[in-house]
């Protein structure tokens, strides 16, 4: 069986969206989000969104292309967005453990989800890193403020509905009196999953009875008599009696693993385009991986193309939602002075890690130089110069 990286098809979902939204589109209806995600795909680096224009800043060498739809559902765009988060948090890499907890959601909210993707996130991000900073907090285990990155992802391998949060946690925390502790089981686990899963199940239940008795749960019809207080209070007792998976994994071996983990989650989207093998007779074949098997299998699936669009942007999150969060002494705006001071703590220099996701543009000419846009043109014909135009006015050559 192939895996993604020996896939030689070019096939995109691009190509799915270009073939096939139309005919969808007619037979459904969409929110004005996801109908946005299907166009900003379907016309990514293509004449429908202009085009810019490079040149290398050694050599003088002229490229020209498409300019990409930078949405980040498409999978050709997140490149830039991944390396510049990866860039800020090389920065802040610490010479500790790091531990990677999974929270999930049971498929039994799936529908729920589906109407209410906004209230359902927002409470499962800030339930999940809440029990991971109680935990912290807990002498039992630490006793301090712990700092971790969160990453939500939506889907499972076949592009079902599958709800669960990424954390990266350092191991360690804060004292208030701002000394450096080290966990009791380094080499095992930061805290114990079965207790996270119960406490976080708690604080999610709680808040979603509070979401329902406030009216703010939009429930589809095929759920309308959630509506009545004792059927709700019928449909969470089966809700907990779910499988509410927590796992947490050994810590990483060291910083450069982190940056590497991190740099593969943080950016991901519902599927890449080296695991689409073919498209065919309104059919989608891909590749998806077995996570049964007691080893990495990649085995195929073909689904029909309508049905791939709907898996697709189930997947769409809200306008301006925050999928990658930020918490503890890790936390925005107070995440410089802590990391320097925890470094002063460890005796620890500045991170020197190297970011193997760096992807720069090259010159194909010289292969010295590097390219810089000179001129922009976006997709309503507007004509931009770019800042490095305006700064080496000196550099441009005659196009013409």
């Amino acid at each position: 069986m192939i895996t993604p990286k020996e896939n030689t098809s070019s096939y995109e979902v691009a190509d799915i969206f270009r073939l096939y939204s139309e005919e969808y589109l007619a037979d459904h209806k969409i929110t004005k989000k996801q109908y946005s995600v299907i166009r900003c795909i379907r016309d990514c680096r293509t004449e429908a969104n202009g085009y810019h224009v490079d040149q290398c800043d050694r050599c003088g060498h002229i490229e020209q292309s498409f300019n990409s739809c930078r949405d980040r559902h498409c999978p050709k765009c997140q490149g830039i967005s991944q390396r510049k988060w990866i860039e800020a948090r090389i920065e802040d890499i610490l010479p500790v453990p790091y531990y990677h907890v999974v929270f999930t959601l049971p498929h039994y909210l799936n529908e729920v989800i589906s109407y209410n993707k906004r209230l359902v996130y927002e409470l499962f991000m800030g339930c999940s890193s809440e029990t991971l900073l109680a935990f912290g907090q807990d002498p039992k285990w630490l006793g301090g403020e712990i700092g971790f990155y969160g990453i939500l992802h939506t889907w499972g391998q076949t592009l079902w509905p599958h709800v669960h949060v990424h954390y990266i946690v350092a191991g360690g925390a804060l004292s208030g009196d701002n000394q450096w502790i080290e966990p009791k089981h380094e080499d095992k686990f930061l805290f114990p999953v079965h207790a996270l899963s119960k406490v976080f199940r708690g604080k999610f239940i709680e808040r979603l009875k509070a979401a329902h008795h406030d009216q703010k749960i939009v429930l589809p019809d095929t759920l309308s008599h959630l509506s009545a207080p004792q059927c709700f209070e019928r449909w969470i007792d089966q809700l907990i009696a779910r499988n509410w998976v927590v796992y947490c994994k050994r810590p990483f071996a060291d910083a450069s693993s982190v940056v590497r983990y991190i740099g593969r989650y943080t950016h991901r989207v519902a599927i890449s385009n080296n695991r689409i093998i073919d498209i065919c007779d309104n059919k989608v074949r891909f590749l998806y991986k077995n996570y049964k098997s007691s080893r990495i299998v990649w085995l195929q699936m073909t689904l029909k193309a309508q049905e791939f669009i709907r898996r697709f942007i189930w997947h769409v999150l809200p306008n301006r939602f925050h999928k990658i969060r930020h918490y503890g002494f890790l936390a925005n705006g107070k995440c410089k002075e802590k990391v320097k001071h925890i470094r002063i703590l460890l005796n620890a220099k500045t991170s020197a890690v190297a970011d193997e996701n760096n992807t720069t543009t090259n010159c194909p000419k010289c292969q010295k130089g590097l390219l810089a846009p000179i001129i922009i043109v976006t997709k309503h014909a507007h004509r931009m110069l770019s800042r490095f135009y305006i700064a080496n006015p000196r550099m441009v050559y005659d196009t013409s």
